[in-house]
């Protein structure tokens, strides 16, 4: 990750606004989070990207108390009153609970949406599946924006996994860094392109969770999406 917070506050600005040149958000849908000492670094709720800065992102607790940090006080640019993002709950209890995580990346990107408001995983039709870490990208059960039953429900999809879809919602997408993040939510949405497309011919046949299992050694091995 960044080396100081401040340069961690311009990567996360970086990164939200490319989620939009990748296609993956629209307006001001969709948040982001990064770790920091005792929590978290979060977009605020209801300022598009394009317009946001460094100074706009608010550092809280993992119970969504904001923190003062060393070099911003985490209440927003100077004249502005930020709050945290209204899924600020799912990010603080992902990065509480996943140790191996440093970022938390959700939007609502078109085709990933699209099949996860039919509730419908990604199964192992194609062999990329893997990069989230199993043979399948789970689909969490439909609760409430910004609900402790989303952030649970949500938990539970991403166990051994990477990323997963929200039903009638968008995706989620955990990194080592704001990069690897970002990379993967891209190909999660690649992934539902092209699940969508093969579901024109009928279900595609799925690959065995042998072979499954061969790609994520082969991954592994490669460093693959690391």
């Amino acid at each position: 990750m960044a080396a100081t917070e401040q340069e961690l506050r311009q990567e996360l600005v970086a990164t939200a606004r490319a989620m939009g040149s990748a296609g993956i958000n629209q307006g001001t849908s969709g948040n982001l989070s990064a770790r920091i000492p005792g929590g978290l670094l979060i977009t605020p709720s209801g300022v598009p990207y394009d317009g946001m800065g460094p100074a706009d992102l608010l550092a809280i607790g993992f119970d969504g108390q904001l923190l003062t940090t060393s070099e911003e006080s985490g209440g927003g640019a100077p004249g502005r009153s930020l709050r945290p993002s209204s899924e600020w709950r799912l990010h603080a209890d992902l990065l509480r609970c996943r140790p191996d995580v440093e970022a938390v990346l959700h939007c609502h990107s078109i085709q990933a949406t699209a099949l996860a408001c039919h509730g419908r995983p990604i199964p192992p039709f194609h062999y990329m599946v893997v990069i989230a870490g199993g043979a399948d990208i789970r689909c969490a059960p439909y609760a409430t924006f910004g609900s402790q039953e989303l952030s649970d429900l949500a938990l539970e999809a991403l166990r051994d996994r990477r990323a997963c879809l929200l039903a009638h919602h968008g995706q989620v997408c955990l990194g080592g860094s704001l990069a690897q993040a970002l990379r993967l939510a891209i190909e999660v949405e690649t992934l539902a392109h092209m699940y969508l497309q093969a579901l024109q011919l009928g279900e595609p046949p799925q690959l065995s969770l042998e072979e499954m299992g061969r790609v994520a050694e082969r991954m592994a091995a490669l460093h693959y999406g690391r």
